[in-house]
């Protein structure tokens, strides 16, 4: 695979804004025009999830990162940084779903997870959308990355959910900018330009609720379910 700006397994050049990650620059832009008059938020939080089924790299994989971010969480602490615990790679984003439609997903999502051996993955290297959101590459087995993320996307259709079916983008969010300062996020991808982080072997596949939209402060994630690889 090609690469972005930065370093890491991330395709470059004008398809990196179309992903249709609840972490890309694309939702970085919804949220900046995001109103209060736009949504009642209690009405959709009761109405609605917003969904996506991911991976999460182990504590021991996360805390290597966390050590080589150090210096720019100390240099950058205007930057919007997700939480460590938050960290994860995306297969499939759902988007806004009636809360009737996740519980038909957990049976065939077990049994896929069940059925299917770990992948081997490492994070690797950085790089940035749009000067804007900061990621971590992903190295290590991407084709079984994909193959895996190919089967998540044909439950969700079998499922009868509709989603946009993008391209995917392995990578790991870690920040994003301020409006007002771009350069940020530049300069911290450039100094993660040298991350190598070990391997490690997914564990579980989350099916996870974002309070995106759903009124000021950071986004949070919650898992709403996870399932054990099989073969582990």
């Amino acid at each position: 695979m090609t690469q972005a700006r930065g370093q890491g397994t991330e395709p470059a050049g004008d398809q990196q804004n179309q992903d249709g990650d609840p972490d890309g620059a694309q939702q970085d832009r919804d949220q900046d025009r995001h109103t209060d008059r736009d949504r009642d938020p209690d009405r959709d939080r009761a109405a609605t999830v917003r969904v996506f089924i991911a991976l999460a790299p182990p504590d021991e994989a996360k805390d290597e990162l966390a050590a080589a971010l150090r210096p720019a969480y100390d240099a950058y602490p205007r930057m919007r940084w997700n939480r460590i615990e938050d960290w994860h790679i995306t297969l499939a984003f759902l988007g806004e779903l009636p809360v009737g439609a996740v519980p038909p997903l957990r049976p065939p999502l077990a049994d896929l997870a069940a059925s299917r051996g770990p992948v081997e993955l490492a994070l690797r290297g950085g790089g940035h959308f749009d000067e804007r959101v900061l990621w971590s590459g992903i190295d290590g087995d991407v084709d079984g990355l994909h193959r895996l993320a190919t089967d998540v996307r044909r439950v969700v259709k079998e499922c009868g959910i509709p989603f946009e079916d993008r391209p995917l983008r392995p990578h790991l969010t870690l920040a994003r900018a301020r409006r007002d300062d771009r350069s940020s996020v530049v300069d911290v991808a450039a100094g993660l330009a040298g991350f190598t982080g070990r391997p490690w072997r997914t564990e579980r596949l989350h099916l996870v609720a974002s309070d995106f939209g759903r009124g000021p402060g950071p986004i949070r994630y919650r898992d709403l379910e996870a399932w054990t690889f099989g073969g582990r």
